[in-house]
């Protein structure tokens, strides 16, 4: 098989590329960046032949199609999505080429799914979402809910060290996730609530432990019911840590600095250059999953529970390697848009994520 990772040179895109690699059967890996430098860097670390690096710019649609037909299957590592995943669904499309995401913003996500027919016209599939969280998350969902005989809520919590990773991305989401009014399902139907609403104190593994979350702006709260009919409610709560931050990112949100990509941008920048400083750790950066369903089994009200903590780009990029690598060896057959609780083989995920000592803790009891 060959593969191109977008923004391959990145925090999780080099993840992914770290353990793409550690596969026989991949036979060309094209690490696709804007920062070529960094792009031939990593190659040169990985001393292996199949490997090449490549410049891409997501702006460019034609050199992106060009770049993707290359390869069997894409994963994209490239964010903030709100501003490229829709741009890298249809260089997919046009390429007809299968598209694997890390696409962590809602409304991106909203976008993919309105090219599902597009996808499928092409005989592709866009596997949107594959990452922690969403990927990990909507895969604990999916194992949840198969271990009842009816599931009627989900609950997705994470938490996010803000040491944990160097991307300037990852702060551009952050701060949009915080902002304005996010999706949630509730009732069995969609709706809007307000972004760092329903504080929760939620129990982490350690080192994590016990911390509150927030609604944010995530994906899971629009495709799992979208791919999973029949359940009331589906939500999505996050944070980061130092818990202090959240405050701060809702305060930048209430007087409005985080409102337009612009905005973002600068928040982004400056955050960037001061990270280092305000949010650096003395412990090992770490983060985390914590995945809870309710339904029945057995005439009985139950609850299951998954959780994972592992460092982000870590708990990212494997997730992603290992979707890339299934999608392009076929054990994933969907085509069109799709997310990872409706076609991503829950046990063959779960024993490669073992393989990597990506330990995931899950059970089922009587409430």
């Amino acid at each position: 098989m060959r593969i191109t990772v977008f923004g391959g040179a990145g925090d999780m895109g080099s993840e992914a590329v770290r353990d793409l690699v550690k596969a026989d059967n991949v036979e060309h890996l094209i690490v696709a960046d804007y920062n070529k430098t960094a792009a031939r860097k990593l190659v040169s670390e990985l001393e292996d032949d199949r490997v090449e690096a490549a410049f891409c710019d997501a702006n460019d649609h034609d050199a992106i199609v060009e770049i993707m037909k290359q390869s069997d299957v894409s994963l994209s590592c490239i964010g903030p999505f709100y501003t490229y995943e829709e741009k890298m669904i249809r260089a997919a499309i046009d390429a007809r080429r299968s598209y694997v995401s890390i696409c962590d913003d809602y409304d991106a996500v909203e976008k993919a799914l309105s090219l599902d027919k597009q996808a499928k016209n092409a005989g592709i599939a866009v596997l949107c979402g594959m990452g922690w969280t969403p990927g990990l998350s909507n895969v604990l969902v999916r194992q949840g809910i198969e271990s009842m005989d009816k599931a009627s809520e989900v609950h997705v919590a994470w938490a996010g060290g803000a040491d944990d990773s160097e991307g300037i991305a990852v702060i551009k989401h952050t701060l949009h996730i915080f902002t304005g009014e996010v999706p949630t399902f509730k009732g069995g139907r969609w709706t809007k609530i307000p972004a760092g609403s329903g504080r929760e104190r939620v129990e982490f593994p350690e080192p994590i432990g016990k911390i509150s979350v927030y609604h944010l702006g995530h994906p899971e709260p629009v495709t799992i019911p979208h791919f999973i009919p029949g359940l009331d409610v589906v939500t999505l709560k996050g944070a980061c840590t130092p818990e202090w931050v959240n405050p701060m990112a809702k305060a930048l949100a209430a007087l409005g600095l985080t409102n337009t990509p612009k905005k973002r941008n600068w928040g982004a920048d400056f955050f960037h250059a001061v990270g280092p400083a305000l949010f650096k750790s003395k412990h090992r950066p770490i983060s985390g999953i914590h995945v809870r369903v309710l339904g029945e089994k057995d005439g009985r009200k139950v609850m299951y529970t998954g959780t994972c903590v592992d460092n982000m780009n870590r708990l990212t990029g494997i997730p992603a390697s290992i979707g890339t690598l299934l999608l392009a060896g076929k054990q994933i057959e969907a085509r069109g848009v799709v997310a990872p609780e409706v076609c991503v083989p829950v046990e063959l995920f779960l024993v490669e994520l073992a393989k990597r000592d990506m330990k995931v803790e899950s059970g089922i009891k009587n409430l």
